[in-house]
């Protein structure tokens, strides 16, 4: 008789692999980790967070964002209140530079280390990279020393190098979804376009920000495929969304991602890239709540956006720098980040 092959235990492989050897998880452990069951989802997050500690630190980095240019995006992303395709609320509206220094200043009184300039566009041109150069120059010039990061669409070569001109730290440019799905939320343009404007950032010098939204109809599987896909990347940061459904977008009827799902997506993508910044995004007020959020932090999470979203509100910032302080997590000092 046959005698069938021992069952590994999953979080048992992944203590040797990642906690111990920092080796993320392939694409079919990290979907035998988002199969577990959820009398597991303790063990789970336990060791998402001992992950993060060993391979990261326990400090967070804070970041605010800024919409320059809101609405009438000509893209047709099934998730995005601010494509000009949907009957959505948002109209279009542009910031103007006085407004962006004084959000800028705000952000920096958080304690935040990192300003993220974002533009609902398909990709900048000449008047869009030239505001953006204005208000980094007059951020600057009111003794503002935060770290500026962008958001523009996808990008030509000559525009990724004059961002790296301008100063810009980061850049930040979500893949949104697994390859295979990605048709389905988005037609206007590829997968491998946004991968390419990556690819173009990273030879630049820049730091890299890809992440994505959970909760677009995607399979268990193609959560797995977008965290290993986000692994081959490597990116410096990768931010987690979850979907918040939009009124007059095609996803407006969507659910909301279950908690402990979401918990254990969040953890499943830590042991899968135990190295970059994994951040808190948008939707988690709506999918955690308050006592989900810390579960977050306590689950692989390191750095988390404060304030408001681009079309959304969050929470305050003191509310979330208050969590922080009682988790005891130390916010990543600007000097670090220089």
């Amino acid at each position: 008789m046959t005698t069938a092959p021992e069952t590994v235990d999953i979080l048992a492989v992944a203590r040797d692999q990642v906690l111990e050897r920092g080796v993320g998880l392939g694409e079919e452990q990290i979907l035998e980790v988002l199969r577990l069951d959820d009398d597991r989802l303790t063990d789970l997050l336990a060791l998402a967070h001992e992950v993060r500690m060993r391979w990261c630190g326990p400090e967070v980095e804070v970041e605010g964002i800024i919409s320059l240019k809101t609405g009438g995006c000509p893209e047709d992303c099934h998730f995005c209140s601010q494509s000009g395709r949907f009957p959505t609320p948002v109209r279009s509206a542009w910031l103007d530079i006085p407004g962006l220094v004084k959000a800028a200043r705000q952000t920096a009184e958080t304690g935040a280390t990192e300003f993220c300039i974002v533009a609902a566009v398909r990709g900048p041109d000449k008047r869009l990279l030239s505001q953006v150069r204005e208000g980094i120059k007059a951020i600057r010039e009111d003794g503002n020393d935060i770290q500026i990061a962008c958001s523009l669409g996808m990008l030509t070569q000559e525009q990724v190098d004059e961002l790296v001109e301008m100063g810009v730290h980061r850049y930040n440019h979500n893949l949104e979804t697994a390859r295979s799905h990605f048709a389905n939320v988005v037609t206007t343009h590829t997968w491998e376009e946004r991968w390419e404007t990556l690819r173009m950032i990273r030879e630049a010098g820049m730091e890299v920000c890809c992440g994505g939204i959970i909760g677009m109809g995607e399979s268990v599987e193609q959560r797995a495929e977008f965290a290993a896909q986000l692994a081959e990347l490597n990116p410096d940061e990768c931010t987690m969304n979850f979907l918040i459904p939009q009124p007059g977008t095609p996803y407006e009827d969507y659910e909301v991602v279950e908690g402990k799902d979401a918990l254990r997506t969040v953890a499943a993508f830590r042991l899968a890239m135990p190295r970059p910044l994994l951040r808190f995004s948008g939707g988690r007020e709506l999918t955690f709540g308050d006592l989900g959020t810390k579960q977050g932090m306590l689950g692989g999470i390191n750095a988390i956006i404060v304030g408001n979203y681009l079309t959304n509100l969050g929470r305050p910032a003191t509310a979330d720098l208050a969590m922080l302080e009682e988790l005891k997590m130390p916010v990543k000092a600007i000097s670090d980040v220089l």
